[in-house]
């Protein structure tokens, strides 16, 4: 679901089984004025309850739920008719749990020790049709991706691309926004979401944060041609 448009406030659904945290999450997402947190769940059951009452443009998921975990959770969402861009939040830095939320379709991954900056940031990011992936976590996560053999195959993709497409892939690997993307390259932003589309198509990425971690382990990305 995009961003509404005309200033008006991103709604957002939390879902965590800890009050407290939900609680501070709430107070550090409201205090800026252009985020409204509109419900809040404990678990994944609750989640879906709630997004398909308010329809939230985001939704940010703790991995780890009693009941109906984060990754159920996440796979439910995604049988929506249009279902929020949805971010996982963890405290595991380590957590295996990365890599199966990008495979269901996580558009954002983040630490919930995160400045809070950087969470209200990844909130727009999200609501604006962007991917988010904490520093920390892709740092642990792209050594434990490669092989030699994918990094080859990868690499062979990045290069068939054209040179516009490569540049949209880089803007979509550093987290922008289709908007923001076509008002760097001077593109329509109808002309962008078809650029995304024809990038993920080629990767073989399901979505902007798996194209995203392409563009990381790979060079040649950027620039025309």
């Amino acid at each position: 679901m995009a961003a509404t448009d005309g200033g008006a406030r991103i709604r957002v659904v939390l879902a965590d089984d800890e009050p407290m945290l939900r609680r501070g999450l709430k107070v550090l997402l409201e205090s800026g004025g252009t985020i409204d947190v509109v419900a809040e769940a404990e678990d994944g059951r609750g989640l879906l309850s709630e997004v398909r009452a308010h329809r939230p443009q985001v939704a940010l998921i703790d991995v780890q739920m009693p009941g109906t975990g984060g990754l159920a959770a996440l796979q439910d969402l995604a049988r929506l008719p249009e279902p929020p861009a949805a971010a996982m939040l963890t405290t595991f830095d380590l957590d295996d749990y990365v890599t199966e939320a990008l495979r269901f379709g996580a558009q954002g991954f983040l630490l919930k020790d995160a400045e809070p900056e950087v969470l209200v940031r990844a909130v727009h990011d999200l609501a604006a049709g962007g991917a988010v992936l904490d520093p920390r976590i892709t740092a642990r996560l792209l050594p434990r991706l490669r092989t030699s053999s994918e990094n080859a195959r990868e690499q062979n993709l990045v290069n068939a691309l054209s040179g516009r497409e490569r540049q949209v892939l880089q803007l979509l690997a550093d987290g922008r926004s289709n908007a923001d993307i076509g008002s760097r390259l001077g593109l329509t932003e109808a002309t962008v979401k078809s650029y995304v589309s024809t990038v993920l198509s080629k990767l073989g990425a399901q979505n902007r944060v798996q194209a995203a971690l392409i563009a990381q382990r790979v060079s040649g990305v950027g620039g025309e041609r």
